[in-house]
């Protein structure tokens, strides 16, 4: 399956890793690096991830890292994984 990474998610990623930067910058790095890899690796077992929580679909599932989840769609169709979202502590990301 092809990933494809959708610019809601490379905006929230960039911002949480200014912000952990601030104060830790190879923390920063360190958590940018490793959640591109876990990113990655769903490429091999998309389903293997929970459905989220936030949509009633079997299409969308989440990774879950450090506390942060990250939303992905499976288009089984196209062959394609499209991560959008990334979230922690907020009541509704996606509404």
């Amino acid at each position: 399956m092809r990933l494809k990474i959708l610019t809601s998610f490379k905006v929230k990623l960039n911002d949480q890793v200014e912000f952990i930067a601030k104060d830790k910058p190879f923390a920063a790095r360190k958590f940018k690096s490793e959640i591109i890899g876990r990113i990655k690796a769903v490429t091999k077992m998309p389903y293997k991830n929970r459905k989220s929580m936030f949509f009633d679909r079997e299409d969308i599932r989440e990774i879950i890292y450090k506390g942060y989840l990250i939303v992905y769609k499976i288009n089984d169709k196209e062959q394609t994984i499209e991560v959008f979202g990334l979230t922690k502590y907020e009541d509704k990301p996606f509404s």
